[in-house]
């Protein structure tokens, strides 16, 4: 799981980096707000955990900031020495997911965290996930549309999962090489550039078959639902604006 953390006291940012990473997890420390704004949005992340008082700008405006710039409910922490009722419903009313006082207990942080991502993606741990007319078995490592099996290479099948768990999420090149291909250095991100437009084709990811994979200009891919795109224009009167360059 790859965690941001808001955390401008340094002893406390590496004891809980520390604390994730022993538990496989990846975390990256941020001071201020605007630089953990800058990195949030700019990549992608499963999780958030927020400090209340940071040198330039309150955790609370941080997180009112991520909830309208980021395009899905990322879950969010705040762990914090604030720890009245009327902090907590503040953070709570302004879009985070829970609420820690500091000092967290180790235990009890990683079981939240772990709570929260099962929340937030409860597909993750099913075998059997159907989106429209396509159906995932991740035991069985085989997808079904319109009742014929596709024929698929591991990786192809690999990517497909992670974009129908993470539907309505942008993923970056980045992301998707770490979490598919299990690179973490810095490599040719045409890879990804290739499989995405392959998967087009073979899976039928198309309009007329409910899903769209979607490019985001310079950052990377969105899977993303009809139903969800119409319902949002019907909510807000108007048609949805694609971001450059246009859906290959």
């Amino acid at each position: 799981m790859r965690i941001a953390l808001l955390e401008d006291e340094l002893a406390q940012a590496r004891n809980i980096e520390t604390l994730l990473a022993d538990n496989q997890h990846q975390c990256d420390s941020f001071q201020t707000g605007q630089s953990f704004l800058s990195a949030v949005t700019h990549r992608s992340y499963d999780l958030l955990i927020l400090d209340w008082q940071i040198p330039d700008m309150t955790g609370i405006d941080v997180l009112k900031d991520v909830r309208e710039q980021l395009n899905w409910p990322i879950p969010v922490v705040f762990l914090t020495q604030r720890d009245s009722e009327q902090d907590i419903v503040q953070a709570l009313d302004a879009g985070a997911d829970d609420y820690l006082s500091k000092p967290a207990r180790p235990g009890e942080l990683l079981a939240r965290i772990h709570a929260l991502v099962r929340r937030s993606n409860p597909e993750v741990d099913r075998q059997m996930l159907e989106f429209g007319p396509f159906t995932i078995d991740t035991k069985a490592r085989t997808i079904v549309l319109h009742g014929e099996q596709l024929t698929l290479t591991d990786k192809d099948f690999d990517l497909t999962l992670f974009l129908f768990q993470n539907k309505g999420r942008l993923l970056t090149r980045e992301m998707l090489l770490e979490r598919v291909w299990g690179v973490t250095r810095d490599i040719n991100t045409r890879t990804v550039d290739t499989h995405m437009s392959r998967l087009r084709r073979r899976l039928g990811i198309k309009p007329e078959n409910g899903f769209r994979i979607k490019t985001i200009y310079q950052r990377g891919y969105r899977l993303e639902s009809m139903d969800d795109i119409a319902r949002d224009a019907a909510e807000d009167g108007s048609l949805p604006i694609d971001d450059m360059p246009p859906i290959q």
